[in-house]
């Protein structure tokens, strides 16, 4: 790639500014006395019998306090005489196969020894019913066998689809304890439906299941748990539109309408189902969502090593490097697109050699002949946006309403890269 690497090379970039964005700073401070004390108020004791076997539900998203919140729930079937385990409930994720969901657990520090219980993890289910518009519902067989289900995840704007149930509780419900097989049914009628499909799926789920509880909880712009929510079976449909409006109001962002120039360091599974928060970065794979700033060029880093190779989400950018290229587990990437029915999300971008030709061919493809007129914007990833990388245009361009909640802690300075071409930033 000599040639391609020579028109690169002399491209110039404009320098940037290290700043710090602020965010609500609504959080809970002591998250396990707080959960303790809402499974409390809701008498659970009444519905857990001395040695029911109750399956707790664990996804595959990097959530707040995950280990913490997993084990609270764990101990307190215990504390009843029940006999706790878990059940990874993820749809298609982890390749499709029990020891890869148990292994993204393993990832996000849910195993058996952390969590002093079983983690059955099986890709076998039950067909428990129909949808009314026809669609079969299923349901993991060891949650489906278990004498009592309880619901935990985080609710938060989907980054496929808009409705009034987004992802949280009735999504685990109808995809993630679907496993692939109900994940697929779902997808199978395209995100433009799929709103509609998960509230169908999982009003069959909660009238067949005993579901004892759902517990979520919703996340501030740094990564905190907000909030804990523990609702009765009955509470779900009705409490969960709710608490995914107040999620929406926490939700961080990057304060910019417009950016010429987007680098993300790192995607992957962990940090979002797309490998990046599209609410973010303003760019969707499908036409069931939108909203975000509005992105010309999107360049990508790397990948998470906790999303095992996973690049889902790489179709939406326009460059990425060759070693996030060389991670990528293709079966796994292609069985997620397969799954959703979307291969916008997994098409390959323009590789290039290192991290300094990525951003460079961005900058030199976004429309913007002076360098110093280009709003470039550095992040992370799509979970971390307290400390960004700004151009002087780009913190300029900052609506007036929103200049409070940007603050400048680093002068202007080059954007480094080592001897490998590595970007020397976060």
């Amino acid at each position: 790639m000599s040639e391609i690497n020579n028109i690169l090379k002399d491209v110039k970039l404009p320098k940037v500014l290290k700043v710090k964005q602020e965010f609500s700073k609504y959080k809970i401070e002591d998250i396990e006395n707080t959960l303790i004390k809402k499974l409390n108020n809701k008498n659970l004791d009444t519905k857990i019998k001395s040695q029911a076997r109750i399956a707790i539900t664990a996804g595959s998203r990097g959530i707040s306090s995950y280990a913490i919140l997993l084990k609270t729930i764990v101990d307190f079937v215990k504390k009843q005489g029940a006999i706790p385990f878990i059940v990874p409930a993820m749809g298609s994720h982890g390749g499709g196969s029990d020891l890869g969901q148990k292994k993204i657990l393993a990832n996000l520090g849910i195993t058996e020894e952390s969590m002093g219980c079983e983690v059955i993890s099986s890709m076998e289910v039950v067909q428990i019913g129909k949808c009314e518009n026809n669609l079969p519902v299923y349901v993991d067989k060891n949650a489906y066998e278990a004498d009592g289900i309880i619901l935990f995840n985080r609710v938060k704007p989907h980054t496929s689809f808009r409705g009034k149930y987004e992802s949280g509780l009735v999504k685990m419900l109808a995809i993630g304890l679907g496993k692939r097989k109900g994940a697929e049914t779902i997808h199978s009628l395209r995100f433009e439906n799929m709103a509609d499909n998960i509230l169908l799926s999982a009003k069959v789920s909660l009238n067949k299941l005993n579901i004892i509880a759902g517990i979520c909880t919703i996340e501030n712009g740094y990564d905190e748990v907000a909030d804990i929510f523990v609702l009765d079976k009955e509470e779900i449909l009705l409490k969960e539109p709710e608490i995914l409006i107040k999620s929406k109001e926490l939700m961080p962002k990057i304060y910019l309408d417009n950016i010429d120039v987007l680098i993300v360091k790192e995607i992957g599974k962990n940090i979002s189902g797309t490998g990046m928060d599209t609410n973010i970065i303003g760019r969707f794979h499908t036409n069931a969502a939108s909203g975000g700033p509005n992105t010309v060029k999107l360049g990508l880093i790397d990948i998470n090593d906790k999303s095992s190779g996973n690049a889902n989400g790489i179709g939406l950018a326009d460059f990425a490097t060759r070693k996030l290229y060389n991670k990528i587990d293709f079966e796994s990437t292609y069985l997620n697109a397969l799954t959703s029915t979307e291969p916008n999300s997994i098409k390959l971008p323009m590789i290039l050699d290192n991290d300094e030709f990525v951003i460079k061919a961005c900058a030199k493809t976004c429309g913007i002949l002076d360098l110093n007129k280009i709003k470039l914007v550095i992040i992370k990833n799509t979970k971390e946006l307290n400390e960004v990388y700004m151009s002087k245009a780009a913190y300029e361009s900052i609506n007036e309403k929103d200049k409070i909640k940007v603050k400048i802690v680093e002068c202007e300075k080059d954007i480094f890269f080592d001897k490998n071409h590595s970007m020397c930033i976060y």
